[in-house]
């Protein structure tokens, strides 16, 4: 990389503090820290906190605005600026996190910070939206590839910052020192952005005029339509009835409410593919509804249905493998081993990965390594089944047992090896969507399609963990990990159909 740095919306040689890579990195930190602290680190608080298990599993709520961040995802690219949004979230979420350190020793603040967290994470995923778009405004299409590897580095750092620092802090000191800890390293973020993030944009419409449009009488009674969807549907999946529905089939066992928002949310899309000459001809009637215009723009293209199915396949087989990993260290007898092996082997491979994945698109472009990124992604699946086979008698010897048996060396460093690769590959596997996404978005709706995009990605995750662990249950971490590979093969089979968003934009 050039010593002096230029800009990719133009101008001349940057400052160290406002180069690509910089921000690159601080904006993907701050977008996997408040993720980090809200699905992972608040379950540990409240276990902490002897909270009940059943109501830490209502913590799987927290996931819903991600999923379903699609809906609003129309508005941060109508409104305003992807910078102002951006850094208006990070300021709240800088609150939210100080009113945690201040309620986590009072005796009712594990209620009050339930409820903080939820307003949290709708927060936190807005300001994804935001940063999504942020980037993609900011640079162009080689660029974007360029500084995929930042990305990942940063949201991964993010994540063992939550999950190493902030919840040792929380153990060992207090909770308070563990959240104020928390609110201050996320506010040197946010003041970075506030006084160094520069402005890539001019706003379509100011954002005061959204709360004007929020406040007209068919926007709250949409709103509210919405909100007692989300309450019935919340409130039907605990029902009695619902409990005797899940007695007669089990696989409905650990399917929550996230799954149901997600599977709506892929129904609602194909629905649109497949009817979307009609569905176009009835919502342009109205031609300035710019909500209309965002998901119809990204349904009405070439070959929707395989850009679908590909989105959401691509890492399918890669979710159920990182569904069982851990359970498999552990009744292999590598509970101890498993934080070097993640931290010291898995995380510099991802990153190494990611960032060569970055550096060979911007040099070579999508068309011409996708192959063999994916291709290497879905080999690590086979290379684990191979583990799983020549380790059964130690996981047979372990299973249940009060003294585990001792790994032998060459096991440990076999399992490293196969995590190494699979972090490494799986960083290449993720370039690739990331840069695939990127490409799917329009000019006029970048965030909104990027989110759209995400949310689809994440259906795979929340369907292939569940089957993955029925699976597991019944076969046996060797043909689990087998199938997983088999349920990668048909995101490998629609690449030669891909339209031409793998090629050169036009």
């Amino acid at each position: 990389m050039a010593q002096e740095e230029t800009t990719s919306t133009g101008g001349g040689a940057a400052p160290w503090y406002a180069r690509d890579y910089v921000w690159a990195f601080s904006t993907y930190f701050t977008e996997g820290f408040p993720f980090t602290l809200i699905r992972t680190v608040s379950a540990v608080f409240f276990r902490d906190m002897k909270v009940s298990l059943e109501a830490i599993g209502l913590t799987s709520l927290y996931g819903l605005p991600w999923v379903l961040k699609f809906l609003w995802s129309p508005q941060v690219d109508q409104f305003g600026t992807k910078r102002r949004w951006m850094v208006s979230l990070q300021c709240l979420l800088v609150v939210v996190m100080a009113l945690a350190a201040v309620f986590a020793p009072l005796s009712w603040g594990p209620q009050a910070i339930a409820l903080l967290f939820f307003a949290g994470a709708i927060l936190a995923a807005t300001m994804d939206i935001a940063i999504d778009g942020y980037y993609l405004e900011a640079l162009d299409k080689q660029g974007q590839a360029r500084y995929v590897g930042y990305r990942v580095m940063a949201y991964r750092i993010a994540m063992m910052t939550g999950t190493g620092a902030i919840v040792t802090i929380g153990a060992v000191a207090s909770w308070w020192a563990a959240f104020g800890t928390a609110a201050a390293v996320f506010a040197l973020f946010f003041l970075y952005h506030l006084f160094f993030l520069r402005e890539v944009q001019t706003p379509v419409r100011p954002i005061r005029s959204l709360a004007a449009r929020l406040a007209r009488p068919r926007a709250m009674v949409y709103t509210a339509l919405i909100a007692l969807a989300v309450i019935g549907v919340r409130h039907l999946l605990g029902t009695p009835w619902y409990a005797g529905v899940k007695k007669a089939y089990p696989i409905l066992k650990d399917v929550g409410f996230p799954h149901v928002a997600g599977g709506l949310l892929l129904l609602s899309l194909v629905a649109v593919a497949l009817l979307r000459h009609r569905i176009k001809a009835w919502f342009l009637r109205d031609p300035d509804s710019y909500y209309s215009r965002t998901f119809i723009s990204f349904a009405d293209r070439e070959r929707i249905g395989v850009v679908i199915a590909f989105v959401i396949l691509l890492r399918a087989g890669e979710f159920m493998l990182g569904a069982m990993i851990s359970p498999f260290l552990v009744d292999l007898g590598l509970k101890v081993h498993y934080g070097w092996i993640s931290s010291a082997v898995g995380l510099p491979a991802s990153i190494a990965g990611a960032m060569l994945g970055g550096w060979c698109i911007a040099r070579y472009d999508l068309k011409r390594v996708i192959w063999p990124f994916v291709l290497a992604q879905n080999l690590t699946l086979l290379g684990y089944m191979a583990v799983a086979i020549h380790t059964a008698g130690a996981i047979a010897a372990n299973l249940g047992a009060a003294n585990p048996v001792t790994v032998p060396s060459g096991d440990i460093a076999l399992v490293a090896v196969a995590h190494g690769f699979e972090q490494f590959a799986g960083g290449l596997g993720t370039s690739v969507l990331m840069t695939f996404l990127m490409r799917i978005c329009r000019p006029e709706f970048k965030a909104a399609h990027y989110a759209i995009g995400s949310g689809l990605m994440s259906m795979s995750g929340l369907y292939s963990g569940v089957a993955a662990g029925f699976l597991a249950g019944w076969l046996g971490y060797a043909w689990t990990f087998g199938l997983s590979f088999f349920a990668s093969v048909p995101a490998m089979l629609l690449i030669p159909w891909l339209p031409s968003l793998v090629r050169e934009a036009k």
